[in-house]
């Protein structure tokens, strides 16, 4: 299985260091937060990676170089002007499209056994399975609603014509995901466009079968200072200990 990072955002909300360092290497714990991403992957058996880059991506080029001192093999996909989750997963197709496979945004850390995610993805074979957690705050950030056996009946405003009574189970997203190559049906050439916003909405829409996998485990956002800062504290105080980092 093959996977891509999503790395070629702004970073807006670490600004001001962003505006001199791209968000994949802004510094959590002592390393890079790209390198969460990158071990976490290759933990779970991943060896193949795309990483998008746009915004000061010549320095994570230069930092990753091919993947080899990281045990991977690293591509890049270049993007003139940014193209959005879904624009940067269309653009990388030709690289992707052998199976299915591991969307990862490159401001998470998360400690999920990738193998259980990877098994439930196959036992159903959606268009996406999608890693949620619940958060008091999913309504405000965009909540998922999922059946019982972990179906997508809502996804943000988009609601499936056949939702059956008692969907309760409100999710957030972590930012991690197995999509299948079918997907790609569902995703227009053109302009940036959003993996969630546009094309998972339309799934959900068409009826057409999307997965949530329940996560209870440490997740935390790295895409701001307050997030950097509980991830340093909790792996300082010995709450965490991310499985993959003696690797």
């Amino acid at each position: 299985m093959k996977a891509m990072i999503l790395a070629a955002g702004l970073g807006l909300r670490l600004r001001p260091i962003t505006a001199h360092t791209p968000k994949a290497l802004v510094p959590v714990a002592g390393r890079p937060m790209i390198e969460y991403s990158l071990l976490f992957l290759r933990s779970g058996g991943i060896r193949q990676v795309i990483i998008n880059l746009c915004h000061l991506g010549g320095q994570i080029e230069d930092y990753l170089g091919d993947g080899a001192k990281f045990g991977l093999q690293i591509e890049y996909s270049r993007e003139p002007v940014l193209l959005d989750t879904g624009g940067a997963v269309l653009k990388a197709k030709p690289f992707l499209a052998e199976g299915p496979f591991i969307v990862i945004n490159c401001d998470v850390m998360i400690d999920l056994p990738l193998a259980e995610l990877v098994a439930f993805h196959a036992r159903r074979r959606p268009l996406g399975t999608l890693v949620l957690r619940p958060d008091p705050k999913a309504e405000e950030y965009g909540a998922i609603e999922c059946g019982d056996d972990g179906r997508i009946y809502r996804f943000l405003d988009a609601r499936a014509t056949d939702t059956p009574p008692g969907v309760t189970r409100t999710r957030m997203f972590t930012g991690l995901q197995i999509v299948d190559p079918a997907l790609f049906s569902f995703m227009e050439e053109g302009e940036a466009f959003s993996l969630t916003r546009t094309t998972y909405t339309r799934v959900v829409r068409e009826r057409q079968p999307l997965y949530g996998f329940d996560y209870f485990g440490f997740w935390q956002d790295l895409g701001t200072p307050a997030g950097i800062a509980a991830a340093e504290k909790k792996l300082a105080a010995g709450e965490v200990a991310l499985h993959y980092l003696g690797s």
